[in-house]
Formats: structure tokens, C-alpha cells, sequence
């Protein structure tokens, strides 16, 4: 359960999986999210939060079980001069996931949680 008053700059309500309307977003992981975006100084727009793991299987190569069905990741519509400063930012925030997509007209960055033998790591769609 996500605590009252953990967040000044999201609303709950962006983190909804767009399938089934839940919610399950990890207390810890929106507390970095916030204060990164406190650090940044801009609005931060959130594309994907959580996703329950039917539709995590249909929109993502994770399948059942990525990352977004944990509650540690989501991912962030940015661009451009944007993008490179929220780079800047994301390592120092605790951050061990961050994957990056600027081409196409859906550019975003994915950052997460995950606790692995195979993080921090990044990649590029």
C-alpha cells in the first residue's frame, strides 16, 4: 500500500496499469521518482507505470513478470535536451534500470528498481 503523503509532484492515478486499473507501485521506487523530479525541476510525465502481467505480456518482450509488474519501474516521455538532464540525475537517485528510446515520435526513458546479479544496467530499444 502506497503511503499518504509520499508523493508532491505525481498522482496516483498516473501510475494505473491502462489494462485493469490497478495500481501496485512500490513506496520506495515513487519516493526516488519524486525527489528526482524535485531535482530536475520540470514535470515529468509518466507514460507507463505499473502493469498487471496479462498486459505486461502483450506490450513488452518481459512477458509475465517485467519489471513493471513489480512496482519499480516505469517509464518517462522525454526528449531531446530533457532527456540528456534527466540522465544526468538518474544514477545519483538510486536507479539500477534505465533503458532509453529517442527515436521515433515515442521517445522515453524506462528507469526501475530491480534488484539483480545483472544491474545497474543500461540499454536502448
Amino acid at each position: 500500500m502506497i503511503k499518504a503523503g509520499i508523493m508532491r509532484y505525481f498522482s496516483i492515478n498516473e501510475f494505473k496499469c491502462s489494462h485493469c486499473g490497478l495500481v501496485k507501485m512500490d513506496t520506495d521506487f515513487l519516493y526516488k521518482l519524486d525527489n528526482l523530479r524535485k531535482d530536475f525541476g520540470k514535470p515529468i510525465i509518466i507514460s507507463s507505470g505499473y502493469r498487471c502481467p496479462q498486459h505486461n505480456e502483450v506490450v513488452s518482450s518481459t512477458g509475465l513478470d517485467g519489471p513493471h509488474t513489480t512496482g519499480k519501474a516505469c517509464d518517462i516521455l522525454v526528449s531531446g535536451h530533457d532527456a540528456y538532464d534527466l540522465l544526468k540525475l538518474v544514477v545519483n537517485h538510486g536507479f539500477k534500470g534505465i533503458g532509453i528510446n529517442q527515436k521515433g515520435p515515442s521517445r522515453f526513458i524506462h528507469l526501475d528498481m530491480i534488484d539483480s546479479d545483472l544491474r545497474p544496467w543500461l540499454w536502448s530499444y
